[in-house]
C-alpha cells in the first residue's frame, strides 16, 4: 500500500444514495397538485407495482418501516407461542416477536454465512414452536431449501427477515419468493431506500389484502374494522423517493460491486483478515462489506475499529453485541453463550467496512492501507 492519505470528510460504513434534488422536485409538485399525502395514493400504488416488477415477485405491500412490517407479518400469519430465530441480527428481528407476545428461541449460526444454521433448528423445536424467522445476513441467502424442509416436516411457518436482501437472487430467482412471507427494509442505510420504509412480499392476493387491512388499523371500509391493525402506511413522499431511487439502481449496484471487488482483491493477502463470501451462486447486492478479524491479525477487532476511527473512518461492529446480550433476552435459556459459540465468536470478530456509491477510490484505498499496514 502507499503512504498515508488524508481525507477531507469522515467516512462511514454506509451513506444513502441521494439523486439530484432537481429530479425530485417534479414528484413533490405532483403530490402538491394531487393533494394526496398518504393512504395508498398514486405514488404508493406505482411503487408497489414497480417493485414487484424489479424484484421478480407477484405481490408486495409497502410499509412505513421494516420493523412495523415484521410485526405485521407475524400478525398476518397468526403466529403465537415460540419462534426459532437468530441471535446474529439487528434487534428489530427479535423485538418484533416480543411486540406480538411471542417467545424467541435462539439457535446458532453457520460459520461461513453467519446465517441461521439449519442443523441447529430441529433440536430447538418444541410443541409450542409455530414458526422460524431466519435473516439473510448482509444480503447472503440462507439455506432456504434446508429450512423449508424442516418447516414442512414440523408444519411450521417461515418468515424471512430480508432487510438486507433487496434484489438478491438464489438458485431459482428472487430469494424473496421463499418462505411464507419475506420482509424488506427501505431504511436510509439500505441499498434501496425511501428515507424510511419497508415492505412485505406476499405469496398471493388474499394474503396481501389481509396485510393491507392490518397496516391500516384493520379498516375494511369507513364503517368496518375487521382486525386490531396498526398504522403502517407509507407516505406519498416516501413512495415518490422510492420511484426515483429505482431509476438509479443500475448505477448504485454497479458502484457497490466495484467497491466490493477492490476490497476482496487488496485484502486477500492480509493475514488475519477474512472477507465473508460473496454468496456463491447467489446474485449479491453488496449491501455491506463485513470482515472477520482473526487471532492472527496484529490487532484485536476493537483495536482495529478504534484505529480506523482515529483516522476518520467509522466502521461498524455489525452485529455486536448479539441480540442475546441485551437485558430483555439474556435470561432466556436459548440465549446462553454456550448455546451460541459461533455467533459469539462472529460478534467479537466482525467489522463492516465502508461501502456506498459516493465512496471515492482514494478513500477506499485509505481504509485498505490502514488495515494492511
Amino acid at each position: 500500500m502507499g503512504a498515508y492519505m488524508s481525507i477531507d470528510r469522515p467516512i462511514y460504513v454506509t451513506q444513502p444514495y441521494l439523486p439530484p434534488l432537481d429530479e425530485f422536485i417534479p414528484y413533490l409538485q405532483q403530490i402538491w397538485d394531487n393533494k394526496i399525502l398518504t393512504n395508498a395514493g398514486p405514488f404508493h400504488q406505482q411503487l408497489e407495482q414497480a417493485l414487484c416488477e424489479y424484484l421478480g415477485v407477484e405481490h408486495l405491500a409497502l410499509f412505513t418501516n421494516g420493523t412495523i412490517a415484521l410485526v405485521t407479518a407475524l400478525q398476518a400469519l397468526r403466529i403465537t407461542g415460540e419462534v426459532i430465530t437468530t441471535p446474529y441480527s439487528f434487534v428489530a428481528t427479535a423485538h418484533s416477536l416480543l411486540w406480538n407476545g411471542i417467545k424467541p428461541v435462539f439457535v446458532d449460526i453457520d460459520p461461513n454465512t453467519l446465517n441461521l444454521n439449519p442443523a441447529k433448528i430441529e433440536a430447538a423445536i418444541t410443541p409450542n414452536t409455530t414458526a422460524i424467522m431466519p435473516v439473510h445476513v448482509y444480503g447472503h441467502p440462507c439455506d432456504i431449501d434446508a429450512i423449508q424442509k424442516i418447516a414442512d416436516r414440523y408444519n411450521l411457518k417461515v418468515i424471512y427477515d430480508a432487510a438486507h436482501a433487496f434484489g438478491v437472487e438464489c438458485h431459482c430467482g428472487s430469494v424473496l419468493n421463499h418462505g411464507d412471507l419475506s420482509v424488506l427494509s427501505f431504511h436510509a442505510t439500505k441499498v434501496f431506500n425511501t428515507f424510511e420504509g419497508g415492505a412485505i412480499v406476499c405469496p398471493d392476493a388474499k394474503t396481501k389484502q389481509r396485510i393491507d387491512y392490518l397496516k391500516n388499523f384493520g379498516i375494511a371500509d369507513e364503517v368496518t374494522v375487521i382486525a386490531p391493525g396498526i398504522n403502517g402506511k407509507m407516505s406519498e413522499i416516501n413512495a415518490a423517493f422510492g420511484l426515483l431511487q429505482l431509476k438509479h439502481m443500475a448505477v448504485i449496484s454497479e458502484r457497490r460491486k466495484e467497491i466490493d471487488a477492490t476490497y476482496r482483491k487488496l485484502l486477500s493477502g492480509v493475514k488475519g483478515i477474512r472477507c465473508l463470501g460473496d454468496g456463491g451462486e447467489a446474485v449479491a447486492n453488496h449491501s455491506y462489506f463485513p470482515v472477520l478479524v482473526g487471532a492472527d491479525y496484529p490487532l484485536s477487532r476493537d483495536a482495529l475499529y478504534q484505529r480506523l476511527k482515529e483516522h476518520g473512518i467509522h466502521g461498524r461492529r455489525y452485529f455486536y453485541p448479539l441480540i442475546t446480550d441485551f437485558s430483555m433476552y439474556r435470561d432466556l435459556p436459548s440465549a446462553q453463550k454456550n448455546n451460541l459459540p459461533v455467533a459469539t465468536a462472529a460478534a467479537d470478530q466482525v467489522l463492516c467496512l465502508p461501502i456506498y456509491p459516493a465512496l471515492q477510490e482514494h478513500e477506499q484505498i485509505k481504509v485498505i492501507d490502514l488495515i494492511s499496514r
